[in-house]
């Protein structure tokens, strides 16, 4: 069974609760709100989370970004914080996983995948046992200060189409995402949805004109079918 979309469109790197707003006048369904990282863009304190969450109407998701990886730590930062999703950008252990589903019921888990190659499909595969949905990005995790996102750079996209393909969950596209090359990501890739940050942002503000361009691109890229089985 399939049933026909466009792409969910999640909006990182928010900074301020007008940020906020002016991603969901522009059509996004989720925030991505991003706590302390060891690089990358975006990140604010966790009291600014915690007001820009308290102004987000539903039903718009809103995802806390945490490089923390021991389900302690992240439980800790969520009570703060308050999102609808956690976003692990780093990998977690599966015994940290299991404990986050038991302390958070009702929380969602996002287990961000940074592809690379065929290793990538694997993780992919193993994460999936354990978490809502995936997120496929570009980052290096091997460098001595990890890139966990953020980075602008687009991966190679014929490993995303096969994790896409093969996931029982949803899958979320990122990394280097903008206007001008949206709509072959999502013709290549079918992804559940896309997630964007440096490429509607102009001087580090988000850029309404930007914004206005990117989802004019999401809108005009071909329908497609997504299998049921993938839970939203």
């Amino acid at each position: 069974m399939t049933r026909q979309i466009y792409p969910f469109v999640k909006v990182c790197c928010i900074s301020s609760v007008d940020e906020a707003m002016l991603a969901i006048a522009s059509g996004a369904s989720a925030l991505g709100l991003v706590s302390e990282m060891p690089s990358g863009p975006g990140v604010i304190e966790e009291s600014e989370i915690a007001r820009i969450v308290a102004a987000v109407p539903p039903p718009i998701a809103t995802f806390l970004l945490t490089a923390w990886q021991e389900a302690d730590a992240i439980i800790a930062q969520h009570m703060d914080c308050r999102t609808t999703t956690i976003q692990l950008v780093d990998r977690v252990e599966q015994s940290q996983l299991i404990k986050l589903r038991k302390q958070l019921p009702g929380i969602k888990l996002v287990q961000v995948i940074h592809v690379v190659g065929e290793e990538s499909l694997e993780e992919a595969k193993l994460a999936a046992e354990f978490v809502d949905a995936l997120l496929l990005d570009s980052g290096n995790q091997s460098l001595p200060v990890k890139e966990l996102g953020g980075t602008g750079r687009t991966h190679d996209w014929r490993f995303s189409r096969r994790i896409c393909a093969e996931s029982a969950v949803p899958v979320f596209l990122a990394g280097g995402l903008r206007a001008s090359n949206v709509g072959e990501a999502i013709a290549q890739v079918m992804p559940f949805g896309i997630d964007l940050c440096s490429s509607v942002r102009s001087d580090g503000k988000l850029d309404r004109e930007k914004l206005v361009q990117f989802m004019a691109a999401v809108a005009a890229a071909p329908r497609y079918s997504y299998p049921a089985r993938q839970r939203a």
